[in-house]
Formats: C-alpha cells, sequence, structure tokens
C-alpha cells in the first residue's frame, strides 16, 4: 500500500492497480487457469484493485478464466482494450475494420493468404487467420482442428516433436521475421505494426494499439502505482510496450507459480 494512503470505501487501496496479462502469466501456456491460482487473485483483489489485458477477444479469455473474466476482476480489456468492462460493465468497443476501411483490410488479407499459400513449413493446419477487433493474428502453422484431431496431435507431437521442430525452424528460417519483414515493406503506409505472439503466431494492428492502449482507459482514475505482469516482455513481445511504459511498473513473469512468487515480495515490501 502507497505510503499514507488511506483505504478507499472496499477497504483497498485507490492508487495502486496491478494489470495481469493472461496467458503464460495468469495461466499455463494456452491453459485454464487453476483454481488455486483463481483464489489466489480474489485474495489478492481485496487488497488492490486489479485488471488484466489480453489481445485476444473475450469468449477467449473466458476459456482460459473459466468463464468469470468479468465478474472476477475489475477492469478487463480484452483485445488490447479495444473491448472494455469495468466493474462488469461494458463500457467502450471499437474495431481494426473501421480504421483501416474495407479495401486496404482486404489488401492486408489477400497478401497474407497468399504468402500463406506458397510457404513450406513441416506441417500446416486450418485457421490460418484470425480477424479480431484489435488485431489480425496469423499463425503460418494453423490452429484450427477438431477434438478428435487435437488428442491425435498431441499424441502424435510426443512421439515426433511437431511443435518444437516448427519452434526450432522458426528460429532457424525466420519464417515469422521474413513474413512481418515483407508485410512492412508491402504496407508501410497503413500505420501498422508487426509483433510476434505467443510461440507460433504474430499480431498486425495499428501503430499504438498495443496492450499499452489499454492504459489510456485508466489515466483518469488517479492511480498513482500500477503494476504489470506479463510473459512476453522480450523486444517484440507481445507485452514489451506496456512493459517498458514509463507509466508502469513492469514484471517479466516465467508463469503462475512465479507470478505468485512477485506478488507475494510486492506486498511484502510494501507493507
Amino acid at each position: 500500500m502507497a505510503e499514507n494512503t488511506q483505504l478507499d470505501a472496499t477497504g483497498r487501496d485507490p492508487l495502486v492497480f496491478y494489470l495481469f496479462d493472461v496467458d503464460g502469466t495468469l495461466t499455463e501456456v494456452r491453459k485454464t487457469i487453476s483454481r488455486e491460482m483463481m483464489e489466489f487473485m480474489q485474495e489478492i483483489r481485496k487488497k488492490v484493485y486489479c485488471g488484466i489485458v489480453s489481445g485476444s477477444d473475450l469468449e477467449n479469455v473466458n476459456q482460459q478464466l473459466r468463464g468469470q473474466a468479468v465478474e472476477k476482476f475489475d477492469y478487463v480489456f480484452t483485445e488490447n482494450g479495444l473491448t472494455y468492462h469495468r466493474n462488469g460493465k461494458l463500457t467502450l468497443k471499437t474495431n481494426i475494420c473501421n480504421y483501416l476501411g474495407e479495401e486496404k483490410l482486404q489488401e492486408v488479407l489477400d497478401f497474407c493468404l497468399k504468402y500463406l499459400s506458397e510457404l513450406k513449413l513441416p506441417i500446416k493446419r486450418g485457421q490460418f487467420i484470425e480477424l479480431r477487433s484489435g488485431l489480425i493474428n496469423v499463425c503460418p502453422m494453423g490452429r484450427n482442428c477438431t477434438n478428435d484431431e487435437r488428442e491425435i496431435f498431441i499424441n502424435y507431437d510426443k512421439e515426433h516433436h511437431v511443435r518444437e521442430i516448427f519452434i526450432n525452424y522458426d528460429k532457424e528460417h525466420h519464417v515469422r521475421e521474413n513474413f512481418i519483414a515483407e508485410l512492412s515493406q508491402k504496407f508501410n503506409d497503413a500505420g501498422l505494426v508487426y509483433s510476434r505472439g505467443g510461440q507460433i503466431s504474430f499480431d498486425i494492428y495499428p501503430r499504438g494499439w498495443n496492450k499499452r492502449y489499454c492504459l489510456d482507459h485508466i489515466d483518469a482514475d488517479g492511480f498513482e502505482d500500477i503494476h504489470f505482469f506479463g510473459d512476453r516482455c522480450e523486444p517484440g513481445g507481445t507485452d514489451y510496450d506496456i512493459y517498458k511504459d514509463p507509466r508502469v511498473t513492469g514484471h517479466k513473469i516465467t508463469g503462475p507459480d512465479d507470478l505468485k512468487k512477485k506478488i507475494q515480495e510486492i506486498i511484502l515490501k510494501e507493507s
């Protein structure tokens, strides 16, 4: 708690705000939050105001947070804050389609589809492009499969290490890096930026529409001590820009267990 700060009517410090990435921070990568972690977060929420920020839409975030994102956090910034819930109520919703316009949007999508059609990889599946409100997610490997196919793939992957092969292939052959370079050159006047997201995809979004965008929504709320916790804090990672923003104290996290340890250290230091 900030020194000499009086608690508000909820019993929390009105000047302190904890903001969390979801995938890889509150949860293991692509996993559902554990019940223990959710209970831990609710205990923290009794002390400070808490929010989450994710590049994914609310449906995907809820899949990882047991359908309770809006109920369990004071601020919910999905799609980097282009969709914004506060105290359980939808406050804002905008999208990349309006920003680019239909003609430019189709140019970007067509370029990506053509590039993907000519790209040779160790493995491909479906759903290579996902259009979200605030960004275009491009996954050269593809992320779509049925539950049965997913089980087959998981078992096959355990034996043949398909995902590891792709990740190593990407590192060696710069698949996403080269893709991004060509997009940057083709659409250098569109005001777009590109960021590697997760292990197998990258995001395309308007300049300024990264996770820092959500901070604009809370600037007027009087928080003086904002802590951000995320796992992709390296240059080019989806958490990098907000992690380095001067308005926040950034904490690089390796997973839920590391997050709990870090929060406990902060609370102990400030108590």
